[in-house]
């Protein structure tokens, strides 16, 4: 039929078009954010590419639904501004009749945002944990480039290597300042190794001199080594049980229904939801008049957006912390939601018809 045909191809362009600047804005935000965090040490340099795109995975729902609001409800401006939505209403088309079209178009993207809420989220999640989580637990050996001064990472330790081999294994001309609670000590070595013992990982210092120093007395003790070791690193990697709720897969919140679960579980079964919600919304706040200028349609629309998200914030907040039980939880915001939607869009299909009746003249 035109009428779907001409919506659906109006709707594809301005959704392809949208879905691109936002893409393109949020993709730069956290290109910022993980450079200034790779900076402050919080993650590895190497790691950033990767970060950042699980890190777009992980927020990919959002955009889409983001994008596809803005695209519904720019195009139906954009036909309330031409008259075009005048000679579908005078061809007996009402507002209502655009939702039909409009799903069986998006059906496929609700469809993909409720699977990367479900499955994606967590999945991305658990990767930025592990990613971090094996920064934080490297090494303190590791953390040395040649040359250059590094404390660990509890600031108990500094570390100074002359050179080291390609792999980094081995250090060369290792100088190691360490303070403990009313002492300090300054160890200088010909070279290091690094050994793993178990999940722990060891520097072997080889051929040199330790100095101790108390600070409250000024005694200071001389000693020299041809062999010493150091723990330098706890445990490799971490194990899945302190994993967060946003990093469990969906079957685990299921099988372990804790407050904060179900906390979580709420917020990814809200994206789902809201993609639904947020076609019918903007279906019904598309709505412009020809003699005025400016888009305030679209203001309004996007700090509907804003004020829902928001609402689904809260109420995994609320699940999370015992507040509000689950089922009750989604029912108020998005059953709420639902409804406002509904309601807006019958007053604007009741609107549109009570203008025609208006405009057409009297037989």
């Amino acid at each position: 039929m035109l009428f779907d045909s001409t919506l659906r191809r109006d709707l594809s362009r301005s959704f392809g078009a949208t879905l691109i600047v936002i893409m393109t804005i949020v993709i730069t935000m956290f290109l910022i954010r993980t450079l200034g965090q790779a900076a402050g040490g919080a993650v590895a340099p190497q790691d950033v590419a990767l970060l950042l795109g699980y890190i777009s995975l992980e927020n990919l729902p959002t955009m889409l639904s983001l994008s596809l609001f803005i695209a519904i409800v720019t195009t139906l401006t954009r036909m309330y501004r031409d008259s075009e939505m005048v000679i579908w209403f005078a061809s007996g088309v009402g507002l209502a009749r655009f939702v039909r079209p409009v799903l069986s178009l998006v059906w496929p993207l609700l469809v993909l945002v409720a699977i990367l809420a479900l499955f994606v989220w967590p999945w991305g999640n658990r990767q930025v944990v592990e990613l971090r989580d094996r920064y934080e637990r490297r090494s303190d050996i590791s953390r040395v480039a040649p040359g250059q001064f590094q404390s660990s990472a509890d600031g108990s330790r500094v570390f100074f290597i002359d050179r080291d081999t390609g792999d980094g294994s081995i250090a060369n001309n290792v100088f190691v300042l360490e303070r403990r609670e009313g002492s300090e000590s300054v160890t200088s070595a010909r070279s290091g190794r690094i050994e793993l013992d178990g999940d722990q990982r060891f520097v072997v210092l080889e051929d040199g001199q330790r100095t101790d120093l108390e600070l409250a007395t000024g005694e200071k003790r001389l000693a020299e080594f041809e062999s010493y070791r150091v723990l330098v690193g706890e445990a490799l990697t971490s194990g899945t049980d302190n994993l967060p709720a946003k990093a469990r897969s969906t079957w685990q919140l299921l099988t372990q229904p804790t407050e904060r679960h179900l906390g979580e579980l709420a917020w990814r079964i809200g994206l789902a939801l809201g993609g639904i919600n947020l076609v019918l919304l903007g279906i019904g706040l598309a709505s412009a008049n020809p003699r005025r200028a400016g888009n305030w349609n679209l203001l309004v629309a996007l700090l509907a957006f804003v004020v829902y998200y928001n609402l689904l914030s809260l109420s995994q907040a609320w699940v999370a912390s015992g507040t509000l039980a689950f089922g009750p939880a989604l029912a108020v915001v998005h059953g709420g939601m639902f409804m406002v939607a509904v309601t807006l869009l019958w007053w604007r299909e009741r609107g549109s018809s009570m203008v025609l009746r208006r405009r057409r003249p009297a037989g």
